[in-house]
């Protein structure tokens, strides 16, 4: 049965591909996931969250790290502190004007922006539907501050592959990459995904593709990209040198997202001398 490979543009001057990523620390993998790719192309077909993916999960995925890029984190300090009280604050939340009803009941003039609640200040967590109200309240009035930080890959430019012996899926994923149907990220909302991404489509396996064609310009000045880059790519269960990797998507449905394990092997890709170069605006 002859085969297909869609080739597919992955560079922006950040992207994060998480795996065991948490609220405190986002963490990001050395290269873009099955899960976070086939998300892209769901997107870019207009799926919704509870949408099947039985089609899409079915390809054969691969990706070739051109430029791998460098990890790169950025450190979040979100509320703590003190702060004017807003209208919108009390609105919010009527445990707070109760809690400042008394000062400001014997403030003249404005009274909004002079007055502070010590240890509110800071993202809600824990909400819930007040019974008496209805209203969406959290739980824990006082916030503390919250840490965080977020992993990503800056400069990395990466060539993702798909296999599949329908062409024609290929081909409507190609087209809608170009023109999607919802918001296009790089594995989070805060990466856009820079120039093309539709490359290549010819008939063969992961391997030919990425051995016929040239490697992406780099998109560091002065950055000189390896001649032989590494690859990951699907294979059978029990192929020699081949490990487990979670992120196979099942469904991206938010209140049941779950992966299983699929297999990949590690490689050097060495490019043809008459490989073909990228037509991308980049």
């Amino acid at each position: 049965m002859s085969v297909h490979v869609l080739l597919i543009r992955l560079a922006a001057p950040l992207q994060s591909w998480g795996t065991v990523s948490r609220f405190s620390r986002r963490d990001t993998h050395n290269r873009p996931t099955k899960s976070g790719v086939i998300g892209l192309c769901a997107a870019a077909l207009g799926y919704d969250r509870t949408d099947k993916l039985d089609e899409l999960t079915a390809i054969r995925y691969g990706v070739r790290a051109d430029h791998p890029g460098t990890p790169v984190r950025d450190y979040h300090v979100v509320g703590a502190g003190q702060y004017p009280v807003r209208p919108r604050d009390i609105i919010t939340d009527h445990r707070r004007a109760t809690a400042l009803s008394a000062s400001m009941a014997n403030t003249k003039g404005t009274a909004f922006g002079h007055h502070e609640l010590a240890d509110w200040y800071g993202a809600p967590k824990y909400i819930v539907t007040e019974p008496d109200s209805g209203a969406l309240v959290s739980k824990q009035l006082s916030r503390a501050g919250l840490v965080t930080e977020r992993w990503y890959l800056a400069d990395a430019a990466f060539v993702a592959a798909l296999q599949h012996p329908d062409r024609s899926l290929l081909e409507r994923i190609a087209a809608s990459l170009e023109s999607p149907k919802r918001l296009l990220w790089l594995g989070r909302k805060s990466c856009p995904p820079s120039g093309t991404l539709t490359g290549p489509l010819s008939s063969g396996t992961i391997e030919d593709a990425f051995q016929s064609t040239a490697l992406l310009p780099s998109q560091s000045v002065g950055a000189r990209p390896s001649p032989r880059p590494w690859a990951w790519i699907e294979a059978t269960p029990g192929v020699p040198a081949a490990a487990p990797v979670q992120d196979q998507p099942l469904t991206f449905d938010a209140d049941r997202r779950a992966h299983t394990t699929r297999w990949e092997t590690r490689t050097r890709i060495t490019i043809a001398e008459n490989a073909t170069e990228w037509d991308i605006i980049p």
